[in-house]
C-alpha cells in the first residue's frame, strides 16, 4: 500500500469518526432511527438544526434518507424506514389507509411559491392564481423546470397543471427527476420558472438569479406530517426510537426549535403540531 493510499484511508477513517462523534453524544448503544423524508427538510438545513439536538437529548442517532415524498413513502411501504416526514396530504392518507403508516401527526407548514427570472417575461407578478401562472408560462413560450420525481412538490405541481387544464407537454417544459436544490439551480442557470417550497427557496435564494413572482394562493399551502411505519407489517422496525423522535418533534420543545430555525433572519417553517 502506498503512502498516498495510507493517507487516503486515514482521512476517510478520520472523517467517519468525526461524523459519528458529531452526531452521537449520548448513548451510542441505542439503535439508529431511519427517517425517510423529503429533500426540502434536508436541503433547507432544518434537519441539520434539529437532529443533533435530538440525538444529544435522547441518545438516538438518526439515519436520514432524503428523497421525494413518493420515494419516502415507498421506503416506508417496503419497511426500509421507521418513520416518514413528508408533505403530500393525499399520498399520506393513502399510505395510512393502506395500513403502511400509523399515528400520523401534523408537524409544521410553509408554502409553495413560483419563482423565475426577475424580468418575469410571463408576467406572473400580476397574478394571484397559481394555475393561471402556469398557464401564462406555457402561453408565453417560457421554460418551466419540474422536479419530476413524485415528490410532494411535484405532486402539487401536477395538481396545478390540472387546475389550469394544461398538459405539461409543451416545448419549454423540462422534467429533470432531481431534488429541489438542483431544480432551483437549473432554473436559475436557464432563466426559467419553477415551483418550490419556501423553505428551500429561502435557504438557496442568495445563490440564485431568481425572484419570487407568485405567492399567496391558498392552493400553495404546504403542510408536513410525521407518520410511523406500521410495526405489524415489519416487526424489526425501531418503533420505540421512531415514536421517541415523533413525540420530540411535536413537543413544545421541538416545536419551538422548528420555529427558531431561520436563514438570513427569516423563519423557514411554521410549527403546527395542533394542525391549525
Amino acid at each position: 500500500m502506498t503512502i498516498k493510499t495510507h493517507l487516503k484511508h486515514f482521512a476517510l477513517s478520520l472523517a467517519a469518526s468525526l461524523l459519528i462523534a458529531g452526531a452521537v453524544h449520548a448513548d451510542t448503544t441505542k439503535a439508529p432511527i431511519r427517517l425517510a423524508t423529503t429533500t426540502s427538510t434536508e436541503q433547507s438545513g432544518l434537519l441539520g438544526w434539529l437532529l443533533p439536538q435530538f440525538t444529544k437529548e435522547t441518545g438516538y442517532p438518526v439515519q436520514v434518507m432524503a428523497a421525494g415524498t413518493g420515494q419516502s413513502l415507498k421506503m416506508g411501504e417496503n419497511g426500509d424506514a421507521d418513520l416518514v416526514m413528508t408533505h403530500a396530504p393525499s399520498a399520506e392518507k393513502a399510505f395510512v389507509d393502506a395500513g403502511f403508516g400509523i399515528e400520523p401527526v401534523h408537524l409544521m407548514y410553509n408554502d409553495f411559491v413560483i419563482v423565475g427570472p426577475a424580468k418575469d417575461p410571463a408576467s406572473l407578478g400580476k397574478l394571484h392564481d397559481a394555475a393561471k401562472g402556469l398557464q401564462a408560462i406555457k402561453d408565453q413560450g417560457q421554460t418551466f423546470i419540474s422536479r419530476g420525481d413524485e415528490s410532494g412538490t411535484h405532486i402539487k405541481e401536477k395538481t396545478l397543471w390540472q387546475a389550469a387544464d394544461v398538459k405539461p407537454e409543451f416545448a419549454g417544459y423540462k422534467s429533470i427527476g432531481q431534488g429541489m436544490g438542483p431544480t432551483l439551480t437549473m432554473a436559475s442557470e436557464l432563466g426559467a420558472y419553477t415551483l418550490t417550497d419556501r423553505g428551500t427557496w429561502l435557504a438557496y435564494q442568495s445563490k440564485l438569479e431568481l425572484a419570487v413572482l407568485l405567492e399567496g394562493d391558498k392552493r400553495l399551502f404546504n403542510p408536513y406530517q410525521v407518520i410511523l411505519v406500521n410495526p405489524k407489517r415489519y416487526p424489526d422496525l425501531n418503533t420505540e426510537g421512531a415514536r421517541t423522535l415523533k413525540n420530540w418533534l411535536v413537543s413544545e420543545h421541538g416545536q419551538t426549535l422548528i420555529g427558531d430555525f431561520k436563514v438570513a433572519g427569516q423563519a423557514l417553517f411554521v410549527a403546527d403540531a395542533s394542525g391549525q
